[in-house]
């Protein structure tokens, strides 16, 4: 049985602790801000219940998977003895160098190490390992607990035999693993991100109001939601972090992103996180309210 480490407990690192310890593996969540653990298992419990409600799941079966699951302030202790760790931190190139650098020098020398990165490239994050074969992405989507699919991304280095490993425990998660290659945006974003760029610079240019162009692309393609809507979800920042990896990686000015998504981000406006962004959140109405400053004259 592997033993889970998970490093960040936002709304990723939650659900993917959620999933592991539903699928009957012990893990340790691991957290430097206490405020944020108790967050992500507050949100744990919350979603569990949601799956209780919906007969997904029994009351034992949550109470079990939440006994599971281990809160941690301390990197070292979070890690030690894990046989996988993944790391799910935000989307900072940097910052996930650096924590690889610990993992290396923390963690047991036939550990795996994974990344939840949506853009950043595999084979960088392994290069400051010693291991680099045993470095792999493991890129889950949200709402981690219901969304079926992981991006299973390959570094230049990554051996078979860590991929396989990986494609295994993903099954054993009831998800679907989909093997890619280390370039920039994977597949997901490399084909979904040009795809909010492009509705954000259609808005831009006036050819459509939000509304219209998200009910298009709804109601015309079968897309759950609209791209300014899923931009919005997504959080506008990390949509404006995915598409500078692209722009740089290929050198490309059909990935230039938009320049309404660049002054949003400027000015805070987020998305869902920050109450604003396409859409306004703040008034808590569950039907979607077009934020003032999009509004037709």
């Amino acid at each position: 049985m592997y033993n889970i480490a998970v490093i960040g407990a936002g709304t990723m690192g939650n659900g993917i602790a959620h999933v592991f310890a539903q699928h009957g593996f012990s893990v340790r969540l691991t957290d430097l801000n206490e405020i944020q653990l108790e967050k992500a298992m507050s949100a744990i419990s919350k979603n569990l219940d949601r799956q209780v409600q919906k007969g997904l799941l029994s009351a034992g079966e949550k109470g079990d998977a939440l006994l599971r699951i281990q809160p941690v302030l301390k990197l070292k202790e979070g890690v030690e003895g894990a046989d996988l760790i993944i790391e799910a931190v935000a989307e900072n190139e940097s910052v996930k160098l650096q924590i690889f650098r610990e993992l290396d020098e923390l963690t047991a020398p036939g550990a795996i190490l994974a990344t939840n990165t949506s853009s950043i490239s595999i084979t960088k994050i392994a290069s400051v390992t010693k291991r680099p074969g045993q470095v792999i992405g493991m890129h889950f989507m949200n709402p981690v607990p219901l969304m079926k699919l992981v991006e299973v991304i390959n570094g230049f280095a990554t051996t078979p035999k860590v991929t396989e490993k990986i494609i295994e425990l993903t099954g054993q998660l009831d998800k679907i693993p989909c093997v890619v290659n280390d370039y920039p945006g994977f597949i997901a974003n490399r084909i979904l991100m040009p795809m909010i760029n492009e509705a954000i610079i259609s808005l831009q240019e006036g050819v459509a109001s939000i509304e219209s162009i998200d009910t298009i692309m709804k109601l015309g393609m079968a897309h759950p939601m609209g791209p300014l809507q899923l931009a919005d979800f997504i959080g506008l920042d990390v949509c404006l972090a995915i598409l500078k990896v692209l722009y740089e990686g290929f050198g490309n000015p059909k990935y230039a992103p938009a320049g309404v998504l660049v002054n949003m981000v400027a000015s805070g406006n987020l998305g869902i996180k920050s109450g604003e962004g396409f859409y306004n959140y703040k008034n808590g109405s569950k039907e979607l309210v077009v934020s003032d400053r999009f509004r037709m004259p």
